[in-house]
């Protein structure tokens, strides 16, 4: 076929693109606002990028309201309509349904609060940080509405690249994190590009539909071919596990967010957290749908070890960002538990998981910043839970939001929508009969319970959980002086997660409905 053949057949939907498009483009526009603007007025590109985040969220607007019952493909394959077929028959590269909106609609919302709660006074140009934190979003945005594993591949690797930079921009160890950070992620990019060359092998193709198709037919023949595919499968899922911190592949998450800035961390416990769960879902419910069986038992095995392992050690944290890290390690477990259920259907519920614990995490995260005065992810005291003694005494507002956030992490009242979230995880285990990761996620939910409350405790000053033993002699938190209108960001990024949860705790069946079936 010749090149006009090909441009003739090949249509680009550039409505389904827009939000991608804008992102992209406003990271070009923010780098190169930085070169002309006078140092004074290099503030400007907070602006400049939120305004970039409120474009692409109302394109996203748009898109929601455009959708139907059909899925909006783009970038298929040459001779292949781009239209109605089902899923399982049409070999695209992107496609825009409910899954897509609704995590890209995630990454945006909570890429706004990331740049609000980020650091006024970096020791860096401000245009070099909102480009690479547009870029990795970019990439992130492209990740969620992948449909074949090279569009993953390149996604996967244009979120991260531009995270290790961020994370280097740490005052304290930022770049020994940053360079952990990077190496671990080659070393997995590495096994799941080996994985991904024998599913190849085994199919013929990398889109998610041919995978399924060739699977399939591997499946139903056995022998060399299956195995092959079934490793390739394995390793393929190694890459998705470094990015969402599972247990063995989680061990980069605490030194990275504990070495990064606050508002980094923020970024990649939320966001990069949840393009990868999207890239994982997307392999699972997918391509490798022919062997859902015996990588629902290995999911649920690592599902069961990543909530434990997160729980256990947050236990004897005592810093605020490690608490919180290796939260998301157990957070993490939790989302796992409805993908190891044997059946696409219960995606919902991951999703919706992520969708809640996205708020309650960046509200938690948006506190610390603020707490922090320079956000440059130490308190004064270190960041000492110890810090926080009696913080209701000095910010009230911030100590109540940020208690709030903890019991929603915890899944109590009145913070309900951490119950609610775990309660849709509950139930697809119980209805998948994995009867026995319900029970020990039960078990996992109660010893959270001990260092969440511990925290809220010592906010307000109150000797209960070890709290007493944990703040005896300790510097009470005093936020660095900073300007007021990095201040009014910060705590403009507080209030609208507290807001949002607030409202998610009421009403949360936009976040349980917003994946209600799978097409």
């Amino acid at each position: 076929m010749n090149v006009s053949a090909l441009l003739g057949v090949q249509s680009i939907d550039y409505v389904a693109l827009l939000p991608v498009l804008l992102t992209a483009g406003g990271a070009l526009a923010v780098l190169l606002a930085d070169l002309f603007l006078a140092r004074e007025r290099r503030t400007w590109l907070v602006w400049g990028t939120l305004a970039v985040l409120v474009a692409a969220l109302i394109a996203q607007i748009v898109l929601w309201s455009e959708r139907s019952a059909a899925v909006r493909y783009t970038f298929c394959v040459p001779g292949v309509p781009g239209a109605a077929p089902p899923r399982s028959l049409l070999p695209c590269s992107y496609a825009v349904d409910d899954f897509t909106l609704t995590l890209q609609t995630l990454a945006l919302a909570a890429t706004v609060l990331v740049v609000l709660m980020a650091p006024r006074r970096f020791d860096v140009p401000f245009g070099e940080y909102h480009f690479l934190l547009l870029s990795s979003l970019t990439g992130a945005l492209v990740l969620v509405a992948a449909r074949d594993f090279v569009t993953v591949t390149v996604a996967l690797e244009t979120l991260s690249l531009p995270a290790f930079a961020l994370v280097g921009f740490g005052r304290r160890a930022g770049g020994e994190a940053a360079l952990k950070f990077f190496l671990m992620s080659i070393a997995s990019t590495a096994v799941m590009l080996f994985g991904l060359s024998l599913v190849y092998g085994a199919t013929g193709s990398l889109y998610f539909s041919q995978v399924y198709g060739g699977l399939l037919r591997a499946a139903t023949l056995g022998g060399a071919p299956a195995q092959l595919a079934g490793v390739g499968a394995v390793l393929t899922l190694v890459g998705f596990g470094f990015k969402i911190s599972a247990v063995p592949f989680h061990f980069w998450t605490p030194e990275v967010y504990a070495g990064a800035p606050v508002p980094v961390a923020a970024y990649l416990s939320v966001v990069s957290k949840a393009a990868g769960f999207a890239g994982l879902i997307l392999a699972v419910a997918l391509a490798f749908q022919p062997y859902a069986h015996s990588l629902g038992i290995l999911l649920a095995v690592l599902a069961a070890a990543t909530m434990t392992v997160g729980n256990v050690i947050a236990l004897r944290q005592r810093y605020a960002v490690r608490l919180l890290a290796w939260s998301t390690v157990a957070q993490a477990g939790y989302v796992l538990v409805p993908l190891a259920v044997s059946k696409s259907s219960q995606v919902s519920a991951s999703v919706a998981y992520l969708v809640l614990y996205a708020v309650m995490n960046l509200g938690a995260f948006a506190v610390v910043s603020a707490a922090s005065g320079s956000g440059a992810g130490h308190l004064p005291s270190g960041g000492e839970l110890a810090g926080y003694r009696g913080m209701y005494r000095r910010r009230p507002r911030s100590a109540v939001a940020l208690a709030f956030f903890l019991l929603c992490l915890a899944g109590l009242p009145p913070g309900v929508m951490g119950l609610f979230a775990k309660v849709a995880v509950f139930k697809a285990a119980v209805t998948g009969d994995l009867m026995w990761l319900a029970v020990v996620m039960a078990v996992n939910v109660v010893i959270a319970l001990y260092y969440y409350l511990r925290w809220a405790a010592v906010l307000f000053d109150v000797s209960m959980f070890g709290a007493a033993q944990l703040t005896a002699g300790a510097p009470a938190v005093v936020a660095a002086p900073v300007r007021a209108r990095t201040a009014l960001a910060a705590n403009l990024a507080v209030g609208i997660a507290f807001a949002l949860a607030v409202v998610l705790s009421f009403w949360p069946n936009p976040a349980l409905d917003a994946v209600s079936h799978w097409r």
